[in-house]
């Protein structure tokens, strides 16, 4: 019988139980969509994409010594930013290559309440005091790439990088099987004790091969680094190889060579675009790699893990992250990411 025979009240009543069904037959094909999905298309209509977590929003910050213009700290950086996206963390990078400057950056983020802090310490006399002061207020402070051996006397949780002195005596060892007779190490900021110890390194390394000395110059003012190397490299021909301890330097040291009419074959510490290119055309016999970009990436989401869960990676010991060598051997396989701005 049609519902227009039936009596008006039943009508109505079918009415609402054939809409009901529909609206029924739509929940159930949304909630399997969402259960096929992890969840996702929920997540996304409430606004938490974020970085890929949905835990609360919080701020860090990352204190190095970098000097405007070095490419080796841009690297750290966008590691470091790429954590701060994947955890859903607010990022305030600063940096200033004189210590008394980089600890009132280090006391600001103490200051502005910040969730954790990730410093270097070049100079650990300088800048030890108040990172300990950041662990006393109850900040998770971790350190990375430069204050290996003394990060553990200031209540700092962890630490991510290199030993300067292994690396160093890599190096030095490298250039022994190159059979080197002298080399020059080029320390473009002085009090660094990451430098000296790396140069240290050299000398041991290398041993009765050949003999090291140090040449200071300013790295700020590649111009001055280019006149500095040249000049020395002019009055002593002995020099056959020149140890820089970062890229832009040992661009620069290279320039020098060839303007001084010096055979010294050149490498370094660290790695960046235009250095992996270098390499790859034979210009920069090889550069020892500590990974910047995983440094900055993995000081990050250690903050984030302790906020998390109150976990910290090393177990009490440093994290390595280098070192290892790059040269002709082996640089095509990370030159599409020193492309990128990640190696």
């Amino acid at each position: 019988m049609s519902c227009e025979k039936l009596h008006s009240v039943d009508c109505a009543t079918k009415r609402i139980k054939a809409v009901g069904a529909v609206i029924l037959a739509g929940v159930l094909t949304l909630a399997a969509g969402c259960s096929a999905t992890g969840g996702k298309q929920a997540k996304e209509a409430a606004g938490i994409t974020g970085g890929g977590v949905d835990t609360p929003r919080y701020t860090v910050a990352m204190i190095s010594h970098g000097a405007p213009g070095d490419t080796f700290w841009d690297l750290v950086r966008a590691g470091a930013e790429d954590a701060a996206k994947k955890n859903n963390l607010e990022l305030r990078y600063s940096s200033n290559p004189q210590a008394p400057e980089q600890a009132n950056l280090v006391q600001n983020a103490i200051d502005s309440h910040v969730d954790g802090i990730a410093l270097t310490l070049p100079n650990a006399d300088a800048l030890g005091p108040v990172a300990r002061k950041a662990a006393q207020d109850n900040i998770t402070t971790v350190g990375l790439n430069a204050g290996m051996s003394d990060y553990s006397k200031y209540g700092i949780s962890a630490f991510f990088g290199q030993d300067e002195t292994v690396s160093g005596e890599a190096a030095g060892k490298r250039l022994a099987k190159e059979k080197a007779r002298k080399v020059l190490c080029v320390i473009h900021e002085q009090g660094n004790s990451s430098q000296e110890s790396r140069c240290a390194g050299v000398k041991k390394g290398l041993g009765s091969a050949g003999s090291m000395e140090i040449l200071y110059v300013n790295g700020m003012d590649l111009t001055s680094v280019e006149s500095t190397v040249e000049a020395k490299l002019a009055q002593d021909k002995s020099v056959d190889w020149i140890m820089g301890l970062q890229a832009p330097v040992a661009m620069t040291a290279q320039k020098a060579a060839d303007a001084a009419g010096s055979q010294a074959k050149v490498a370094t510490f660290d790695t960046d675009s235009a250095l992996v290119n270098a390499i790859q055309q034979g210009k920069i016999a090889f550069a020892i790699d500590q990974q910047p970009y995983l440094q900055g990436y993995m000081a990050i989401d250690a903050l984030w893990l302790a906020k998390r869960n109150g976990s910290m990676p090393g177990g009490g010991q440093p994290v390595y992250t280098g070192p290892s060598f790059i040269d002709q051997s082996n640089v095509d396989t990370i030159a599409d990411a020193a492309q990128a701005g990640l190696r």
